[in-house]
């Protein structure tokens, strides 16, 4: 197939998972914001830190406040992490490779742009806040499902795949170094609310239910950890996530550059002992985790895609 089309395709499902893992964040923090003690808010500082763009929105907010965040992160044009912006992407890409894809799957995602931008006012109310990223994540998921089901699974369809777990694993990383770090002010009042904070980075990950049928143990920091690194069956853990990568790559020609790193990243997410780190370890080892993708990214970019400019 063409270059340009798997770059399309890729880049297609790589922007559809980034609006939805940021619709689930903003989600989860405002659901944490009603579980907390009155008086007591969850930091907006750290959703923009993990989109990467803190000096971009201290160019133009004075400060980190609730409904600048909320702009910023959901409608702001000038934020290409944002979710107009990133669903805006994933409907230029699919615009120009409307022959490879369903007609049905171009129909939704061109829907879910504009439902998108017309509703914004919506989503940047308290009010309606809740049901707004509900839908983003609804369509979000029916994309995946209708392409699942009506796209032929060929080589176009592994990099649909590879694009979609390769920004699952990293959004997942992300969401992790940031509920583990810093949402909740630092205060010793707040030590027996400690276990909201781990079952808000659960549910913002649908992970919650899944998390106590396969732990079977109550919500803990250490059992959270392993259960979002190194479980084989959820299929938003980094481990499955990289599994999948590896799958798809073997299906595709001049894949060993690549699956060397994954091999190495797997290996070491399972030989850590990520329930023992201190935030500042646990912090640098995702580090660790987003460069190795971004190497993988780097290498599927050499192997198939057409040099930039």
């Amino acid at each position: 197939m063409l270059s340009r089309v798997a770059e399309n395709i890729y880049w297609l499902a790589r922007y559809l998972e980034r609006a939805e893992n940021t619709a689930r964040l903003l989600a989860a923090n405002a659901a944490l914001h009603l579980d907390l003690p009155r008086g007591i808010t969850p930091a907006w500082e750290p959703l923009v830190a993990m989109a990467g763009a803190r000096e971009l929105f201290e160019r133009q907010h004075p400060g980190y406040s609730e409904k600048e965040v909320v702009r910023f992160m959901i409608g702001c044009e000038r934020n290409p992490s944002s979710i107009l912006s990133s669903l805006r992407a994933a409907r230029e890409n699919a615009r120009t490779i409307r022959d490879y894809l369903p007609r049905e799957a171009w129909e939704l995602i061109n829907k879910h742009h504009l439902d998108a931008g017309e509703q914004l006012n919506e989503g940047l109310s308290q009010r309606g806040r809740h049901e707004y990223l509900k839908r983003i994540i609804l369509n979000s998921q029916t994309l995946n499902g209708m392409l699942a089901g009506t796209m032929n699974h060929d080589q176009g369809y592994h990099f649909l795949l590879l694009g979609r777990n390769i920004e699952r694993a990293d959004m997942t990383s992300r969401i992790i170094d940031v509920r583990t770090d810093g949402l909740l002010p630092i205060d010793t009042e707040l030590r027996p609310f400690e276990t909201i904070q781990w079952v808000s980075l659960l549910k913002s990950l649908s992970a919650y239910q899944m998390y106590r049928r396969s732990m079977q143990a109550r919500v803990r920091r250490g059992d959270v950890l392993i259960f979002l690194f190194q479980s084989q069956d959820f299929p938003r853990s980094i481990r499955h996530n990289l599994c999948n990568i590896e799958r798809s790559l073997k299906t595709l020609p001049n894949h060993e550059p690549a699956v060397r790193i994954l091999y190495q990243i797997k290996t070491q997410i399972l030989s850590t002992q990520v329930e023992k780190m201190k935030c500042a370890p646990l912090h640098n080892f995702i580090d660790q985790v987003q460069i190795a993708l971004d190497q993988v990214h780097g290498e599927i970019s050499r192997a198939w895609f057409l040099p930039a400019g």
